[in-house]
């Protein structure tokens, strides 16, 4: 599987330049209105994969908790909504990166993009709208770059905003979610549901094609600034444009920051770490809670690689102590 990892790099990167040109890509996509764009074209490259080549997953399927075979220190993305409890496991996101689903009678699309470790839930709707998310093949920053397919604008997926097309600027809304471990799910939710893929689609889930990437010395894909004082790929944690080393986390919590709590325990295998998922290094679950006046209520937060959290955050701060 190691062998897959670098094998795919090397075919990605070897014939295709850094950026492209419109004209370029008006080819493969025609309805894509290049003369919107908030980022300059030549900071977005090619992943690899044409459009669609890594496959969302549009009609995801689900069975009960209790029917999941599914380790329980496998990461999952969870998320409840109006009482309604999913999880979505990383052995499958790994895979598909965009999920798009309803919970709770809100249409949402979960993401996780392997090069920056980012999982995000967002709402789909902008306006009267209700959009529906694939995968362009496409990077910035090494991250996601996904497109709706009403509009076939471009969005980052590290931040919910459409940088390419008719909705240039547009925001999604990021929603509450975690990624736990699938045992902490089952824990808070035990009448939850779990993805099991869908859509007929199939790959070799609990593998991980990125294997190694955990203690890679620097990321793929990418060619911008590094953080000082924190390695490249060392987790931070994410609140809007502040980050927390998992470090730091792990070390401290439980702590406050103004309203925010942050708690850390044992018990969740990296996705990106072992040739077989379950087989990860332990990383622990973070869980970040906002004070409100009705009590402590999950945060909006993600769980990043640094470099990731300084290419879109250049002026952030990443605390490590």
């Amino acid at each position: 599987m190691r062998r897959f990892l670098w094998s795919f790099l090397i075919c990605a990167l070897a014939p295709l330049p850094l950026g492209a040109e419109p004209a370029q890509w008006r080819l493969e996509w025609p309805e894509t209105d290049f003369t919107k764009h908030s980022v300059a074209f030549d900071e977005i490259m090619s992943g690899g994969p044409p459009k669609d080549g890594i496959p969302s997953i549009d009609d995801p399927a689900f069975v009960p908790v209790a029917e999941a075979d599914l380790p329980d220190t496998e990461p999952v993305i969870g998320l409840i909504i109006e009482g309604e409890a999913k999880a979505y496991p990383l052995r499958i996101l790994i895979w598909h990166e965009i999920v798009n689903d309803v919970v709770g009678g809100m249409p949402v699309a979960i993401t996780y993009c392997p090069l920056c470790n980012t999982g995000i839930v967002f709402d789909r709707r902008i306006g009267d709208r209700t959009l529906e998310f694939g995968t362009t093949g496409k990077l910035r920053n090494s991250d996601l770059v996904m497109y709706d397919r009403t509009t076939e604008s471009w969005w980052q997926q590290f931040l919910g905003e459409a940088i390419v097309g008719e909705l240039t600027g547009a925001e999604l809304a990021m929603l509450p979610s975690r990624l736990e471990s699938f045992a902490n799910f089952k824990e808070r939710a035990p009448e939850g549901r779990v993805q099991v893929t869908g859509g007929g689609l199939t790959r070799a889930y609990g593998a991980n094609p990125y294997a190694g990437y955990d203690s890679a010395p620097a990321p793929f894909l990418y060619h911008g600034p590094l953080p000082e004082d924190i390695a490249p790929l060392a987790r931070v944690v994410r609140v809007g444009d502040q980050a927390w080393s998992l470090d730091l986390v792990r070390d401290k919590a439980p702590f406050e920051v103004g309203d925010l709590r942050f708690t850390w325990e044992p018990g969740q295998t990296s996705a990106l770490d072992s040739d077989t998922i379950a087989e990860g290094v332990d990383v622990g679950n973070v869980l970040v809670e906002r004070r409100t006046a009705d009590g402590w209520e999950d945060a909006v937060y993600s769980v990043d690689f640094a470099f990731a959290f300084h290419a879109f955050y250049p002026e952030g701060a990443i605390h490590v102590e």
